[in-house]
């Protein structure tokens, strides 16, 4: 079983799948919510983030729709629940006003690092049927090295959020935090009508 997971592999593939979850990923496009995240929960842990987004990503790729089976949720009821949580984070970023109140100590910044950072804006909805779709056209062991390049490039730049918040200063951000709290507005309602009409 071992070496069947890990037979196929080709560079080519992954380099494909790479690029297809780097694009849903978008952890650069994201640094506005993290950066956001950041200063609501007064820190956050690259490390654990990207861990529990590991977790996620890889029990997506092996088990894919029969984790939510077990709790009998279906991937479109998932990915309006995740919408939700995107749609209050782009109120929040739009409007200036604060929804997700954390009290800054340490268990706010471990919860936030988890929720919502890791899922839903690290492995959220849009990651987890782009893996279970990428399964069709790829073989196991290279969409595993696809998640695996994206979550190192995802932890450096958590690791990184400090010194880009300082290099943008806040000006920029808050210039960012409105572009991008617009875009994640439209991304959330497109997700919530993609998936909503098949509930409905």
């Amino acid at each position: 079983m071992f070496a069947s997971v890990f037979f196929g592999f080709d560079l080519r593939e992954v380099g494909v799948a790479s690029m297809v979850l780097f694009a849903v990923i978008d952890i650069i496009g994201s640094m506005p919510i993290i950066i956001k995240i950041k200063q609501s929960a007064g820190s956050i842990h690259p490390l654990r983030a990207t861990a529990v987004a590991t977790l996620i990503m890889i029990g997506f790729l092996f088990l894919g729709e029969s984790i939510l089976g077990v709790i009998g949720v279906g991937i479109n009821e998932f990915a309006v629940a995740g919408s939700f949580v995107l749609f209050f984070m782009a109120i929040e970023m739009v409007l200036g006003i604060e929804i997700f109140k954390h009290k800054q100590d340490s268990s706010s910044s471990r919860t936030a690092s988890i929720v919502p950072l890791a899922f839903p804006v690290i492995a959220g909805a849009g990651t987890m049927t782009s893996i279970i779709s990428l399964r069709a056209e790829f073989a196991q062991v290279n969409i595993l090295a696809a998640i695996i390049l994206n979550l190192i490039c995802v932890f450096v730049v958590l690791k990184l959020t400090a010194r880009i918040e300082k290099l943008l200063g806040k000006g920029g951000m808050a210039v960012l935090e409105k572009v991008f709290g617009i875009i994640l507005l439209a991304i959330a309602i497109k997700l919530f009508t993609t998936n909503g009409k098949e509930l409905f």
